[in-house]
C-alpha cells in the first residue's frame, strides 16, 4: 500500500510539472496563465492533502497489523508444545520496517497455521479428557504421580536364619528341622506417591509417601500370602536453588547409602550387618555451595527421633522408648562433596550423630556415632561405594543385631545394670556394568559389638551377637527400562559363643510403574 501511495504522488507531481512547462511556452494571455497556474496549484494542494491522509491511514493500518501479528505470535507460543524452527517466520519479516502488503500475507499464513494448530489442540484436549478419567486425582488439584515396583522373590535357604524372606542373622539349626527352606513372596513390592505443589517463598514444594507389604501377617489361613501394608518413608520438601528443608521419615541423612539388591527391599541389604539404615522421623536443613561447574559441597544438620531399637511396648498405644524418655532429640550433621562423573556422580561424605538415653532410675547413656560414606567411579564401568561407622548405643540405627544396650536384670528394677554396647562396622560394594542393561554387584558387610570399657564380653551373655558379617553377589538384568530380573547369593556368618553360617539364594522378577 505504501508503494501505491508513492506512485500516485509521483504521478501527480510529474503531470503538474508538465502542465507548468506547457503554460510557460504558450502564447495565451498572462492573466489566463496565472489563473491556470493557481488552479493547478490548488489541485496539487488538494492532491497532496489526499496523499497525506492516505499515508496516515496506511501508518495506522500498519501499526494495527503489527499488534495483530504480535497477538498471533503470543497465541502460537501458547498453542505449540514444541517450537518448530523451520516453520518460524524470519525475524526480518516481522520487523517494524516490514511493508503492510508483506505483513498481510504473513498474517494470512499465520492465521491458517493457527487454525490448523487449533484443530490439533482440540484433538489433544479430547485425548487428555479421555485419559483424565483414569488418572490419579488429588484433592489439592496439584500434580500427583503414582509409582512402584511389583516384585516377586523366590528364595531358598540352607541353615537357620531369623527369617526366610530377608535373613539378617544366622542361627543354630533347630532340633528336628530340615536345615533349610524354600518359598516365594510378593510382599517386598513397593508403592509410592509423589505430589508436586506450588512454589512458596521461592521454594518448590513436594511430598512423597512409600509403602510395602512387609507389615506382618493377618491371622488367617492365607495370612502368609496376604502381607499387611507398612509405611516406609515420608518426605516433605522445600527446595530453593542452594538450600533445602526436609521433614519426614527417611534413612539417616548422615549415612545415606545402601548396597544394591532386589532380594532385599523390605530391609536394605546388610541390615544388622554393618548398614545404618533405620527409617527415622527427622527434620533437616541442607545448604549447597558450588565449587565449580561440576562439583559442589553440601552441609546438612538436623534433629531426629532418638530411637534405641526397642520393641514397641504395646500393639496400639505408643509408649516412649529410652531415647524418647530423655526429652531431647537426637542431633546429627553431615558434610558431603559431589562431582559429576561419567553417567552419574562421585560423592564422599562424613557425618556425626549424638543422642541421650534414659533407662530409668538415673541410668543415662550418651549415644554417638561417627560415619563416612563414598560412591566413587573407577572408570566408565566400575563403581566403588560403601560406609564405615564407629559408635556407641546405636542399635536404633540398624547397626547390629543386639540393640543399644545390654540389660543385666529387668529394666524396671533399680538394681539392674545397663551396659552400653560399642560397635564398629560398615560395608563396601563393587559394581560392574559391562553393558547398559546388566550390572554385577559384589559386597561385604560386618558389625562388631563390644562393651564400653571392656576388652571381652562376659561369657554369661551367650545370646549376644559379637560379630555379624555377610557377603553378597548378585546379577541384575534390565532388558527394558521398567523390567528387572535378578539372581543373588548371600552368605551370613554370625558369631555368638561360636560361629554359625547360613546361605541364601534368591531369584527376583519385577516391573516398575
Amino acid at each position: 500500500m505504501c508503494g501505491f501511495v508513492r506512485f500516485r504522488l509521483g504521478a501527480i507531481v510529474f503531470f503538474g510539472t508538465v502542465a507548468l512547462a506547457a503554460g510557460q511556452t504558450s502564447v495565451e494571455d498572462p492573466n489566463d496563465l496565472l489563473g491556470g497556474l493557481r488552479s493547478q496549484i490548488e489541485e496539487l494542494r488538494v492532491a497532496l492533502g489526499d496523499v497525506r491522509g492516505q499515508l496516515s491511514q496506511a501508518q495506522r493500518e500498519s501499526q494495527e497489523l503489527r499488534k495483530d501479528i504480535a497477538a498471533m505470535r503470543e497465541e502460537l507460543a501458547g498453542v505449540r508444545k514444541t517450537p518448530d524452527p523451520a516453520a518460524a517466520p524470519p525475524a526480518a519479516v516481522l520487523s517494524a520496517d516490514a511493508p503492510p502488503a508483506a505483513a498481510l500475507a504473513l498474517a494470512s499464513k499465520l492465521s491458517d497455521r493457527v487454525a490448523v494448530m487449533a484443530e490439533d489442540q482440540q484433538v489433544t484436549d479430547a485425548k487428555l479428557k479421555e485419559q483424565d478419567q483414569a488418572k490419579v486425582a488429588s484433592g489439592s488439584r496439584y500434580h500427583v504421580r503414582l509409582s512402584g515396583l511389583a516384585l516377586l522373590n523366590v528364595a531358598s535357604t540352607r541353615g537357620g536364619v531369623d527369617q526366610m524372606d530377608v535373613p539378617t542373622v544366622a542361627q543354630p539349626r533347630a532340633p528336628g528341622s530340615s536345615n533349610g527352606s524354600f518359598g516365594a513372596t510378593v510382599r517386598q513390592s513397593l508403592l509410592g506417591l509423589e505430589v508436586f505443589g506450588p512454589d512458596w517463598k521461592g521454594a518448590r514444594t513436594s511430598g512423597e509417601l512409600k509403602f510395602d507389604f512387609f507389615g506382618g501377617f493377618p491371622s488367617a489361613p492365607d495370612g502368609l500370602t496376604a502381607g499387611l501394608v507398612r509405611l516406609r518413608t515420608v518426605r516433605i520438601g522445600l527446595d530453593w536453588k542452594n538450600t533445602s528443608i526436609v521433614a519426614g521419615q527417611e534413612a539417616p541423612f548422615f549415612a545415606p547409602l545402601s548396597p544394591t539388591s532386589l532380594a532385599s527391599t523390605a530391609y536394605p541389604a546388610f541390615s544388622n550387618t554393618g548398614n545404618l539404615w533405620t527409617w527415622t522421623p527427622q527434620l533437616r536443613v541442607e545448604h549447597r555451595f558450588d565449587l565449580s561447574e561440576r562439583s559442589k559441597v553440601a552441609i546438612e544438620a538436623g534433629i531426629l527421633d532418638p530411637l534405641t531399637g526397642e520393641l514397641p511396648a504395646s500393639e496400639y498405644n505408643r509408649m516412649p522408648t529410652a531415647g524418647e524418655q530423655s526429652r531431647t532429640p537426637a542431633y546429627a550433621t553431615r558434610l558431603g562433596w559431589k562431582r559429576t562423573a561419567y553417567d552419574g556422580f562421585a560423592s564422599f561424605g562424613t557425618g556425626a550423630y549424638y543422642s541421650r538415653q534414659d533407662w530409668k532410675f538415673g541410668r543415662r547413656v550418651d549415644a554417638w556415632a561417627i560415619t563416612t560414606d563414598w560412591d566413587l567411579p573407577l572408570g566408565p564401568r566400575f563403581w566403588l561405594s560403601g560406609e564405615l561407622y564407629r559408635g556407641r548405643a546405636i542399635g536404633g540405627l540398624g547397626a547390629g543385631a543386639n540393640g543399644s544396650v545390654l540389660l543385666i536384670g529387668s529394666a524396671d528394677l533399680a538394681q539392674s545394670t545397663v551396659l552400653p554396647l560399642d560397635s564398629a562396622g560398615g560395608w563396601v560394594q563393587l559394581k560392574f556394568k559391562p553393558v547398559q542393561k546388566l550390572e554385577l554387584n559384589s559386597a561385604f558387610g560386618e558389625d562388631l559389638a563390644f562393651l564400653s570399657g571392656a576388652q571381652q564380653i562376659p561369657a554369661g551373655l551367650s545370646g549376644l551377637v559379637r560379630r555379624n558379617s555377610g557377603g553378597m553377589l548378585n546379577f541384575i538384568f534390565q532388558p527394558r527400562s521398567n523390567l528387572l530380573f535378578s539372581v543373588e547369593y548371600r552368605r551370613l556368618r554370625t558369631v555368638r559363643l561360636s560361629p554359625v553360617t547360613a546361605d541364601h539364594v534368591s531369584l527376583a522378577a519385577g516391573i516398575l510403574f
